[in-house]
């Protein structure tokens, strides 16, 4: 129940206020400015129904130290008429209302309920706040970095538009994942989620696997079939990596989508649309137009609302978590393997420039862990890469802090590159010296100089 703090001097007036408010919130009276902050000071309040005229510290004083404290409620200032002034000087002092005496009762009622409904409704838009911003995840996504509680807060608030959402991103950044999420927290979370991968369909399949076909339609088409549009009705369709699509699969869509109707092949009945569109791409669309690759038309009709997913080079605070989440899943999966991370391989994961972004991550988790004996995961059961990046960041490291001269360093790096290239072909030194652009002499001299021996 909310809490209402009456400070008046008036018994009457406090005694009456108390009476009329009880069956609605719980009622606090003080008797004087003082009183009425001690309570403050004791009780969280939800409103103020403060007197200005009252003996001692008056209610424009009460005001002005009430100004300094943070999340104060609002006060309603009770005045008589000839003091309106003053409730003008209080509304300035940041008081939200007033009401002069004597008050009409039903009136100051729904004054009251109306500023508790919007302390209440400020209080839970604080409360979703700062559980959104402790929030690690929303769906399949994860991460605690600030562009990942961006793209958390847009999801949350574009879930609940019918909006058209273009999901932008690199490949391996989840697009399917934020897809997903868009849908179970939207308004149609109990109809179908139906993806098409646009990538992964011939041109010459496309309409019939978008709009469906009827029966005779084409050589094989043997039966009626409903295509993606239909099957999503009521819910929502994901057209992944949207940017594939050929120019006349293009056409079609875009018809589809501004009239919200569609045609079967080979059937001359319209169908109406009932689906949300999100789409998704890791082309640069913008340009794909400029080079006349994908139709200008269409790509403002599917970008209505952008959503652009962060590559996880651009929020390395996420990696332990994403590497600990993806760890404990094939650790439950297999009842084998590393429970938890070294600091080494930890240190390597976040040096790691993941071009393959967190789909990467998750396959070279999964490959060490099919790699380590122990109940810890090191840095030798990770990928030789992450582990020579590592390497390669110390090298600079020492640089910059003094503690290996230039001409160290360098000879350092070269060693770690002449390594490599021998490593990649297996110790043969006539094809590493070519991938290397040097003699296979030259190699010889570098390899007794460094001694490198297989």
């Amino acid at each position: 129940m909310p809490r209402v703090l009456v400070v008046d001097d008036e018994t009457g007036v406090r005694e009456s206020l108390r009476m009329l408010l009880k069956d609605e919130c719980e009622v606090v009276t003080a008797d004087s400015a003082d009183a009425g902050l001690r309570a403050m000071a004791e009780l969280p309040m939800d409103l103020v129904l403060l007197d200005l005229v009252m003996p001692g510290k008056s209610g424009l004083t009460f005001l002005e130290e009430l100004s300094e404290q943070a999340g104060t409620p609002p006060v309603v200032v009770l005045t008589a008429t000839k003091t309106v002034t003053a409730a003008v000087a209080a509304m300035k002092l940041g008081a939200a209302d007033y009401v002069t005496k004597p008050y009409e009762i039903d009136a100051l009622r729904i004054k009251v309920r109306q500023l508790l409904q919007h302390r209440a409704l400020e209080r839970e838009v604080v409360r979703l706040t700062d559980e959104l911003d402790q929030r690690t995840r929303i769906g399949d996504l994860i991460g605690r970095s600030e562009a990942m509680r961006d793209v958390f807060r847009s999801i949350e608030r574009l879930a609940r538009s019918p909006a058209t959402v273009l999901i932008q991103g690199e490949s391996g950044t989840g697009k399917e994942l934020a897809a997903r999420a868009l849908h179970d927290l939207s308004p149609r979370a109990s109809g179908p989620f139906v993806p098409v991968n646009c990538a992964a369909i011939p041109d010459t399949l496309m309409e019939s696997e978008l709009f469906g076909h009827e029966r005779g339609a084409f050589t094989d088409a043997r039966d009626r079939r409903i295509g993606k549009f239909e099957a999503a009705a009521g819910g929502t369709l994901f057209l992944d990596e949207i940017g594939e699509l050929a120019p006349g699969p293009q056409a079609k869509l875009l018809r589809a989508l501004q009239e919200r109707v569609i045609e079967r092949v080979g059937g001359s009945q319209t169908i109406e649309v009932d689906a949300r569109i999100l789409a998704a791409t890791n082309r640069d669309l913008e340009r794909e137009v400029q080079q006349g690759r994908f139709r200008e038309d269409l790509y403002y009709r599917i970008h209505v609302v952008p959503l652009l997913l962060p590559p996880l080079r651009e929020r390395r605070e996420d990696v332990k978590l994403l590497a600990e989440r993806f760890l404990k899943k094939a650790h439950e999966r297999d009842g084998r393997g590393p429970a938890r991370i070294s600091r080494d391989a930890q240190l390597a994961l976040e040096r790691h420039h993941w071009p393959g972004n967190v789909r990467e991550l998750e396959n070279v988790i999964e490959r060490a862990v099919t790699l380590c004996d122990s109940e810890v995961l090191q840095q030798e059961d990770l990928p030789e890469a992450l582990a020579r990046g590592v390497r390669t960041e110390a090298l600079r490291e020492n640089l910059q802090s003094g503690q290996l001269s230039l001409e160290n360093t360098v000879a350092s790096f070269e060693q770690e590159l002449l390594r490599e290239a021998l490593e990649r072909h297996n110790w043969n030194q006539t094809r590493a010296a070519d991938a290397l652009g040097i003699t296979r002499r030259l190699l010889k001299i570098k390899m007794d100089k460094h001694s490198l021996t297989k």
